[in-house]
């Protein structure tokens, strides 16, 4: 684990442990490091002194426990919020064709079937092919909470 002194583009300072380096990086550009006071994703790291050991002076005293930071902030437990219910209305509404999707929105872009809401399963090259013959499709939203 590595600890860094970050702060924000408003100077707010603050620091966060990672696993690595490149962890740090990867959460950085994905978005997923925020800063804790004004939630901004513009966050990098400061200079900071080095922690080293020394063998003689007795033992720092013990750190206070640490408080419990928010995996999520306000702001994406809404938006996630907001996907769920996407996905739950279209679910609600539509009518589930499972592994017959393709077909059956080919058919009803041709007019073989009357048009209706409808979802299912379709891999990425199904999508494609759909979307190049002028059938348009949208990826059901998975939050990633419902996945665990």
């Amino acid at each position: 684990m590595i600890k860094y002194a970050l702060a924000c583009e408003q100077a707010h300072e603050f620091e966060s442990w990672f696993p690595s380096s490149e962890a740090f990086e990867t959460q950085r550009k994905r978005g997923f490091v925020t800063c804790p006071f004004c939630d901004s994703p513009n966050v990098e790291k400061q200079i900071m002194a080095p922690s080293v050991a020394r063998t003689d002076k007795a033992p720092p005293a013990p750190m206070p426990e640490a408080q419990p930071v928010a995996v999520l902030t306000d702001r994406e437990r809404e938006l996630r919020a907001a996907l769920r219910a996407l996905r739950e209305h279209v679910m609600k509404n539509a009518e589930d064709v499972g592994k017959g999707f393709v077909e059956e929105a080919r058919k009803m872009h041709f007019g073989e079937t009357e048009e209706r809401s409808i979802y299912g399963e379709a891999d990425l090259a199904e999508a494609r092919a759909l979307l190049e013959e002028g059938i348009d499709v949208l990826p059901l939203p998975v939050v990633p909470d419902d996945r665990n």
